[in-house]
């Protein structure tokens, strides 16, 4: 392969440029003539649904796969159809969303993997550390000991210690891949400070995300791709918010959280006096049919163990869960289940999908008692439930019969929605529910989780993202060090007092509004108009 050529960051010409680029895999065209230009010195974003076509791009980029046409060249030199190794000869480093880091090692062996300082096939530590110091303190983790186990450290931590392993490569392109997934609000704020020191610095960098405020603080240029197809590229000051939704997803979306009245009614979920093992205290909460309540608090406040722990899948050590006023055994998930109690767990791919089995095997496996009879399942019934909650949900799919792993971060959040649609549960838990789903499918989830509260379920929202969080909800629990920190009503609260309050130290309050609340002969009034 032909050795690149050096182009100046302020020249304004492309150091990488990918001119009519096609991917078809079988029947399914993934990319149809893509064009994409990035230069030195700028941040330029890659927007798209899911199946828009931006893993397929990113993958051409790097080498991963082969292009079926079009032309590939950096610094002006044509690197034809490159292999991973070449791709980084070439310049292009990538950070993926799943790190490459080994957990059981420490920071310096994965930093230097595959070259490690030797002596007569002896490691040289000494050595070692010095590389890995250097390393380092290119992402100001100066102070992280290099022997430390890769297992030890926090998300951004590992994100940091990952990037580092990538700019050891002398990379000139840094392709970023849903980086802040994992990332707390204040750690995806100081990464993006770090992406734009990059930047400064004179390295290309290619950023993916679909946090779409991420893209407006550091993109200097954005191009969206539609259905595997190029549709523009234009600086980022030329779109707002709703324009560059539209741009994506080829259509208005006049509001991404639904609006409308919806009625409170007789509480469907009561938590009295639960006690998880570790924390010192207690928590009380109700969720009320046709309510949304939503959970917010740093990462690591415990919110997702109080879902789990509702749920049956962590022990408690006190306290009591009612559905409809019917007591719940704790630490039965599947008590919990025929309780009427539903959780869409954060980790779909781990803990929610059998990824491998069916759309149709995946929707109905929580239902398989009442679908089977002397252990064989009855197809017609199955069929019918597949269909009725599917359809529905309108998830776009060839065939039931295709794998879940096959699906986009959407239409697998819909097949988990759907399994606990099919049980008629009461009350829905949703842990970070559009993690990894692109805008347009969240606006889909959002109506789907104001739709159902309009049906009487009682529903719980955790999730990392502040507006998402006031945006559906009509309550919110703000939680700190496992416990309830305070409870504010989602219309009237501020992302600034819930981090107030999700913040340790911080002073204990309610403020709850003017909440719905049953009138005295038993019909209830008002509901959230949740418009974003």
């Amino acid at each position: 392969m032909t050795a690149v050529q050096a182009v100046r960051p302020d020249d304004g010409a492309a150091f990488v440029s990918l001119q009519g680029i096609t991917k078809a895999y079988g029947p399914i065209q993934a990319l149809g003539g893509v064009d994409l230009e990035l230069r030195l010195g700028e941040v330029h974003c890659l927007a798209g649904e899911n199946g828009a076509g931006k893993s397929t791009l990113i993958k051409v980029l790097t080498g991963a796969i082969r292009r079926d046409a079009g032309e590939y060249t950096v610094g002006g030199t044509p690197i034809g159809n490159p292999t991973p190794a070449e791709a980084r000869a070439a310049g292009i480093g990538v950070v993926y969303q799943e790190l490459s880091l080994l957990p059981d090692l420490s920071v310096e062996e994965n930093l230097l993997m595959g070259r490690l300082p030797a002596h007569r096939g002896i490691t040289r530590p000494r050595e070692l550390r010095r590389q890995a110091r250097q390393m380092l303190a290119r992402v100001d983790l100066r102070e992280l000991d290099p022997s430390t186990p890769v297992s030890a450290l926090s998300p951004a931590v590992s994100q940091l210690v990952e990037i580092a392993k990538v700019l050891g490569q002398d990379p000139r392109v840094l392709i970023f891949d849903e980086p802040t997934t994992a990332l707390s609000e204040n750690e995806t704020s100081a990464l993006l400070t770090r992406i734009r020191q990059l930047r400064d610095a004179g390295h290309t960098i290619m950023y993916v995300s679909h946090h779409l405020e991420e893209m407006f603080a550091i993109g200097d240029r954005v191009t969206v791709l539609r259905d595997g197809k190029f549709v523009k590229s234009a600086p980022m000051g030329e779109f707002d918010h709703d324009s560059l939704i539209g741009t994506m997803v080829g259509r208005k979306i006049e509001s991404l959280y639904p609006a409308g009245k919806r009625t409170i009614g007789e509480p469907r979920l009561v938590v009295r006096g639960l006690r998880r093992s570790g924390v010192d205290g207690t928590i009380d909460f109700t969720v009320r049919s046709g309510e949304i309540l939503g959970i917010a608090g740093l990462l690591g406040s415990g919110r997702s163990e109080l879902l789990q722990a509702v749920f049956g899948g962590d022990p408690i050590t006190a306290g009591e869960v009612r559905v409809d006023g019917k007591k719940v055994r704790p630490g039965s998930p599947r008590q919990a289940v025929q309780a009427g109690l539903g959780l869409l767990t954060e980790d779909r791919k781990t803990l929610g999908l059998l990824l491998e089995l069916s759309i149709r095997a995946n929707t109905s496996i929580a239902n398989l008692p009442q679908l089977a009879r002397f252990f064989m399942v009855n197809r017609g019934r199955e069929n019918g439930i597949v269909d009725k909650y599917l359809g529905n949900l309108r998830l776009r799919a060839a065939s039931w019969e295709q794998p879940a792993s096959s699906l986009s971060g959407g239409n697998q959040q819909k097949v988990l929605l759907a399994r606990w649609l099919a049980t008629e549960a009461k009350v829905l838990f949703f842990d970070e529910p559009t993690k990894g789903v692109d805008v347009g499918a969240k606006s889909e989830i959002y109506q789907v989780i104001g739709d159902l509260a309009a049906e009487g379920l009682g529903v719980v929202i955790v999730s990392s993202y502040l507006p998402e969080v006031l945006g559906l909800a009509d309550r919110v629990l703000v939680m700190r060090e496992g416990l309830i920190a305070g409870e504010l009503s989602a219309a009237d609260a501020t992302e600034q007092e819930v981090l107030h309050l999700a913040s340790p130290g911080a002073t204990p309050i309610s403020r709850v509004g003017a909440l719905p609340t049953p009138e005295p002969d038993g019909k209830p009034t008002g509901g959230h108009d949740a418009t974003e």
